[in-house]
């Protein structure tokens, strides 16, 4: 199997994720004509702040969609991992334990997904949504439906700690989207996801474990949506039962503007990464424009289906659909 990107395809992904930062240039052109705020170091940092817990989620999500498939269980994932993580440090084990356990909860709930997907062979979407709920609910459970606070110090400040004024959370998200993007486009192993999502019966004869790929695509979800909940719960000094939630439009979204396709085979990490800023500077220049926050969830989803629109009457002019 070829692990080098075709030319063709290479050139398909550039010119996205060129067409992508142009428009957000463009807009930071307009945003700072519009606001003087927008261009400050403080809402730069804001922007970025608010975007590293969903980026590290959108790793996952691009990978998954790469391969043909998605799930929406990661915002219910994020919140009980936190709560998980937040409820072991208050009963007095150690932060780095209740850390690996919260990570271990995601991971699982990735691992379930995986094997009721590729061995059982349900649909992602029932199987995804399904399991949003159970967690949802499981979550409620065991935090009595109410937010978990007091944490200790040395744990807040990996979300509140700083280098030369850029936060944590921002160096985090911003070194792992770099590996994985790297990883994505490079790494043989991650590479196959391509093959699978571009066609999963000649990936499957071509020696490709699809099935274990399938698997481990979903834990690896998993334990990037308890990473980014256990970030965000250190950030806030609290773990909240509402955390997360919306979380898995915004990423699916943020990964379809950035180049991926629903139907698979298409996507690059950078790419995804691009549509979640676009969409942070959308929701930040309304902010600043004074228009009322209850407006996002309705851009959010206009501008995904914009952006799946576009995809498909591309394939459809290309003879693809």
């Amino acid at each position: 199997m070829n692990s080098q990107m075709t030319s063709p395809i290479k050139k398909i992904f550039i010119f996205r994720e060129i067409m992508i930062l142009l428009v957000i240039l463009l807009a930071g052109i307009v945003m700072s004509l519009a606001s003087p705020v927008f261009l400050t170091f403080d809402n730069i940092m804001a922007i970025l702040l608010g975007l590293s817990i969903e980026s590290i989620v959108v790793i996952g999500m691009t990978i998954l969609l790469v391969s043909g498939g998605f799930d929406l269980s990661v915002g219910a994932t994020v919140a009980l991992s936190s709560a998980v993580t937040a409820m072991s440090m208050l009963s007095g084990i150690p932060i780095i334990v209740s850390i690996f356990i919260g990570l271990c909860v995601g991971t699982l709930i990735g691992i379930i997904n995986g094997l009721i997907i590729a061995k059982i062979k349900i649909n992602p979407f029932i199987t995804t949504l399904g399991m949003m709920s159970i967690v949802r609910g499981l979550l409620l459970v065991v935090t009595k439906a109410k937010n978990i606070a007091g944490l200790p110090a040395p744990f807040k400040a990996i979300g509140q700690n700083n280098i030369f004024g850029i936060q944590y959370p921002i160096i985090i998200a911003i070194v792992m989207i770099t590996l994985g993007d790297i990883l994505l486009r490079k790494s043989r192993f991650f590479r196959q996801n391509y093959y699978i999502g571009g066609n999963e019966k000649a990936a499957l004869l071509s020696g490709i474990n699809v099935q274990f790929i399938k698997i481990f695509n979903y834990g690896l979800t998993g334990f990037l949506a308890a990473l980014a909940g256990i970030i965000m719960t250190a950030r806030l000094g609290a773990a909240s039962v509402t955390a997360g939630t919306g979380l898995e439009l915004k990423v699916i979204s943020a990964v379809v503007i950035g180049g991926a396709s629903l139907q698979g085979g298409e996507g690059t990490v950078f790419g995804a990464f691009l549509g979640s800023l676009l969409m942070a500077i959308i929701v930040n220049s309304l902010t600043l424009l004074g228009v009322d926050i209850y407006w996002n969830t309705l851009v959010i989803g206009a501008t995904l289906l914009i952006a799946v629109m576009i995809d498909t009457l591309n394939k459809r002019r290309k003879g693809l659909v």
